[in-house]
């Protein structure tokens, strides 16, 4: 195919646009490249102005895969770079998505999964938004992670603070809670730390707040790390590097009450769930943060 032959989307031509990405789904990289068309609308909102890590599978799901959050040579400039102050002290480029070119771009190089960064690239050190990762024991069925999500959110809220739900496309649910940016990472952390403890120390036959699958038996391990600066989580509307190519999806509470896996919505699904309204939108209106007394509680613990 010549280049000048080749589908564009969003001014990015698309190489192989035949390739399999997802094979046994029988999804192409042009069928990748026009999900993400059809979801930018509700996805770009939780992904512009983010350093991105990438999960990129050159010869499709189910073969090698590796992650990159640096810029590398012959990378798209649709892309784009941002050098930043590691903990070393060394400087290196990150990557960002600013618009749906950078999302089309990384497709073109066969990137399967987009994971976010919890701040904004204006404000790299001030997060707007605070996740807790439920990651349950192997053997713990659906229904359990459900019921901790609405115990995680219960708790959020005595505190005082909203929340929404995520289905990872995986196993999990992530507890997402949207923060106007007054503190930066140390407090959010402290915060994510601590409430987690408080959770695993009130209810330790059901929680676990430390990252040991040993100890995990029958628990749903709260993984606070998502919490602190170069950490990410994936990316609503992201599809999953896994089998039938799941897609991290918003939910509502109510309809979270009757969904049966994490994976409930692949491609094939997307249509139907644009045509509906927006289970997030509503959380575009809060105005919450972190408080002083929010930290006292979960010190407390």
């Amino acid at each position: 195919m010549r280049s000048d032959d080749r589908p564009q989307l969003a001014g990015i031509a698309l190489s192989s646009p035949d390739k399999a990405l997802f094979g046994e789904a029988g999804i192409s990289k042009l069928d990748l490249a026009r999900h993400y068309e059809r979801v930018a609308g509700r996805m770009l909102p939780h992904v512009e102005k983010r350093l991105v890590s990438l999960v990129r599978c050159p010869d499709g799901q189910g073969s090698p895969c590796f992650f990159q959050r640096h810029g590398g040579k012959g990378f798209p400039e649709a892309v784009g770079r941002m050098e930043i102050t590691e903990k070393s002290g060394e400087r290196d480029d990150y990557l960002h998505i600013d618009d749906l070119a950078g999302i089309i771009a990384a497709v073109q190089m066969s990137t399967l999964e987009f994971h976010v960064w919890g701040s904004r690239i204006d404000r790299l050190d001030a997060p707007d938004r605070l996740v807790f990762d439920l990651d349950p024991d192997e053997e713990l069925d659906f229904a359990a992670v459900r019921s901790a999500a609405f115990a995680v959110r219960t708790r959020l809220s005595d505190l005082g603070l909203e929340s929404q739900p995520l289905l990872t496309g995986g196993k999990g649910i992530h507890v997402v809670a949207p923060l106007e940016r007054r503190r930066e990472w140390p407090d959010v952390k402290r915060f994510a730390r601590g409430f987690a403890r408080k959770l695993s120390k009130d209810e330790p036959d059901r929680f676990l707040a430390e990252a040991s699958k040993e100890k995990r038996t029958g628990r749903v391990f709260v993984d606070w790390l998502r919490n602190e600066r170069a950490a990410t989580a994936i990316a609503p509307y992201s599809t999953r590097a896994r089998p039938g190519a799941p897609v991290a999806t918003p939910v509502s509470w109510a309809e979270l009450k009757s969904i049966e896996a994490a994976n409930a919505f692949t491609l094939a699904d997307m249509a139907e769930r644009l045509s509906g309204p927006d289970p997030w939108a509503e959380s575009a209106r809060w105005r919450q943060s972190i408080t002083a007394d929010m930290l006292s509680a979960v010190d407390a613990g």
